[in-house]
């Protein structure tokens, strides 16, 4: 596994430990910039919302972090549930919906969802846990907790694009968005490449959350080219970034294939958390 203490990972160890997400888990008023920085035109939204409509729909969070989601989903959909393996931001996750009576948030893993069979109709994850090689245990868990014909939607990085994906792999040379793709692509996974803004009001917003996705000199180096391609920067700081949507459907037949056979990668391999 890549460094976690470096680049934030939400996942899971081997041995179903959870690994630290230093980001959020240790910077969280940050991560609240960095969430509202994010997808600014809203194109991921519009893109699940084609894939996986959950209006009227049961929806799980898988790695919901401290709920900045949840109103979203909670807008359109039946029921919303955030699993989170880190208390605290539990917490925080249930004190920003606790006025939303068809919101609750659960202490939990990707690996040991808190739920039962066939209970949900979409499974979500944002950069938590479903990485690529790995990952299997979460993907036989997110399929258990699915009703027949219900979706997992994994929002992921693209490391293939720039700038964000340069300064990724600046970071993470060992990380193989490719072999990523191809493990996705084997376990029946459809790919949406979907490019978004990030926009942030002022400069110490835009470095704040740089500095805590990156190691220093990638963020410095990311932080000088922003700045450089902004200019004067008189409506703020935007900046690329590109995602991949992953989308599979639970077949509603009597017989789930077992996805998990064409890999035999038992490490965890992620590009961040964002």
């Amino acid at each position: 596994m890549w460094n976690a203490a470096r680049r934030g990972l939400k996942a899971l160890s081997r041995d179903a430990g959870v690994v630290p997400s230093p980001n959020i888990w240790y910077h969280p008023g940050v991560y609240e910039i960095e969430n509202r920085a994010q997808d600014a035109g809203d194109e991921i939204w519009r893109v699940l919302a084609e894939e996986a409509d959950w209006t009227g729909r049961d929806v799980a969070d898988v790695g919901c972090g401290d709920g900045f989601h949840l109103p979203r989903f909670a807008a359109g959909a039946k029921s919303v549930v955030g699993v989170e393996p880190h208390e605290p931001l539990v917490r925080r996750a249930r004190q920003r919906t606790q006025e939303l009576t068809t919101v609750r948030t659960l202490s939990g893993s990707a690996e040991r969802l808190p739920l039962p069979d066939a209970s949900v109709d979409l499974v979500h994850a944002r950069t938590a846990y479903f990485f690529g090689p790995g990952c299997d245990p979460g993907l036989r868990e997110a399929d258990r907790v699915l009703r027949p014909g219900g979706k997992l939607v994994i929002v992921d990085l693209d490391a293939t694009a720039g700038p964000y994906g340069r300064w990724m792999r600046a970071d993470l040379p060992h990380y193989d968005p490719a072999a990523v793709e191809k493990f996705f692509h084997r376990q029946g996974f459809r790919c949406r490449r979907v490019d978004t803004r990030w926009r942030f009001a002022c400069r110490a917003d835009l470095e704040a959350v740089l500095k805590i996705e990156f190691s220093p000199a990638v963020a410095a180096a990311a932080i000088k080219e922003v700045l450089r391609d902004n200019g004067s920067a008189a409506d703020g700081y935007t900046m690329p970034v590109g995602y991949r949507v992953l989308v599979r459907e639970k077949p509603t037949g009597i017989v789930l294939l077992d996805h998990s056979s064409s890999s035999s990668s038992s490490e965890v391999v992620s590009p961040r958390m964002p």
